[in-house]
């Protein structure tokens, strides 16, 4: 008999979220699954067409089957709208989620990027049905909620820390991207390692493609070329990669271009950032672009940008930007702290400067500016290796599956 999942996550498909990959993965793997999700709109708070309030809230997705909880919608990206959405997803979906009570699942899993509340929901389920509950930690709660909003206030700080802490207390498995993640779900929920496990992400099989744009290519062509693919919000720190800029104008070095592929809540901060420190020659926004065709601006790169926000929690985990981009096959530029630096390293795939630290992006941008081709292309290489041994999609799924219905 067919084992069955119920996945809960305020994000999927047409959404980019991973989620939407593992999903169908679990299918592959003759795995019967249904998702609860919310509307999309996410990262410009606009619901694509086709898509309302009472508009398309079943569909099938590569043999999934999906329904959709109301929520707020992100439209403005201001901090009332965000916080707005944070709370209405995992209210609606957990009277929504009643309605699955009929059905009978195997396991409960939660993709949990922002907020952790979206939790909540498979909390109701899991507890009135008895059916164990695995939560995979993307976002770790309340930290991450810090990186995007400014909160201050000590008796909000203590009330979001200990609800956070209360929905992961209340999952009965954890999945930690890295070891350090792991550590911290084990201290703050007190359960023991059997009930932790570090799984990385993976990327979708397409991100391993090179796929050459003669267009492109022909624009470009005169550039050294610096790609970011990704949401862009405050948690990203895109502006780090203006300071260097700033830094590489003064050096008088003219054919360095960052080109960025994507939107978020702050696209026109960084892009009047530009502007203000006088740097427009050295960037391009291409804005949001379909995620399968992110090979082709991998393939275009020399190399691959990730930066984060310095917090407590963002250098527990591995972004997914930066699997994706090891797939890519080409080095990788990090602005971070922990995790998402040492794997670079350890896979003797780029170059890695702490958070924030503009300074020293500036001096691994030209360094690597500075190499030959055959040294890059070294780079890029070790970085796909690296991938296929540790983060391919098979081996995650297969670790995924055994860990949710284990």
């Amino acid at each position: 008999m067919k084992k069955r999942i119920l996945i809960i996550s305020q994000h999927f498909w047409p959404e980019n979220f991973r989620i939407s990959d593992i999903a169908t993965g679990f299918v592959e793997n003759d795995i019967e699954v249904d998702v609860l999700c919310g509307i999309p709109n996410y990262p410009n708070g606009i619901m694509p067409d086709g898509y309302g309030w009472f508009k398309n809230k079943k569909q099938d997705f590569n043999g999934v089957k999906v329904y959709r909880s109301w929520e707020i919608l992100r439209k403005g990206n201001t901090n009332i709208r965000i916080f707005l959405n944070y709370i209405s997803y995992p209210f609606f979906a957990s009277f929504k989620v009643l309605s699955f009570l009929n059905k009978k699942y195997d396991a409960v899993f939660c993709y949990e990027t922002s907020p952790v509340y979206m939790i909540f929901p498979a909390i109701v389920y899991s507890k009135l049905k008895k059916v164990p509950l695995t939560t995979y930690v993307l976002d770790l709660w309340p930290e991450n909620l810090y990186s995007v909003l400014n909160i201050q206030n000590k008796f909000l700080r203590s009330l979001v820390k200990g609800t956070s802490h209360w929905h992961y207390k209340r999952c009965d498995k954890l999945i930690a991207m890295s070891p350090s993640l792991n550590d911290t779900l084990v201290k703050i929920t007190g359960k023991s390692q059997d009930k932790v496990a570090t799984i990385p992400q993976y990327c979708e099989k397409f991100y391993e493609q090179d796929i050459h744009n003669e267009e492109l290519e022909e624009k470009y062509k005169d550039y050294f070329k610096i790609v970011y693919a990704g949401n862009i919000s405050p948690a990203q720190n895109v502006e780090v990669a203006v300071d260097a800029a700033v830094l590489l104008k003064k050096d008088g070095i003219k054919d360095i271009k960052f080109i960025i592929v994507g939107d978020g809540m702050s696209k026109k901060d960084i892009e009047a950032y530009v502007e203000k420190q006088g740097v427009g020659e050295y960037f391009d926004f291409l804005g949001s672009k379909p995620v399968t065709d992110m090979p082709m601006y991998h393939t275009l790169a020399d190399a691959l940008f990730a930066p984060l926000a310095k917090s407590d929690d963002l250098g527990l985990t591995i972004p997914a930007k930066v699997t994706s981009y090891m797939a890519g096959g080409k080095p990788v530029l990090t602005c971070i702290d922990g995790e998402g630096s040492y794997v670079i390293e350890k896979a003797q795939a780029g170059l890695t400067a702490p958070s924030g630290d503009s300074h020293a992006l500036y001096e691994n941008i030209v360094k690597l500016y500075s190499m030959s081709q055959s040294d890059r292309d070294t780079m890029g290489a070790n970085a796909r290796r690296y991938h296929f041994e540790y983060h391919s999609r098979d081996k995650v799924l297969q670790d995924l599956i055994n860990f949710i219905l284990d």
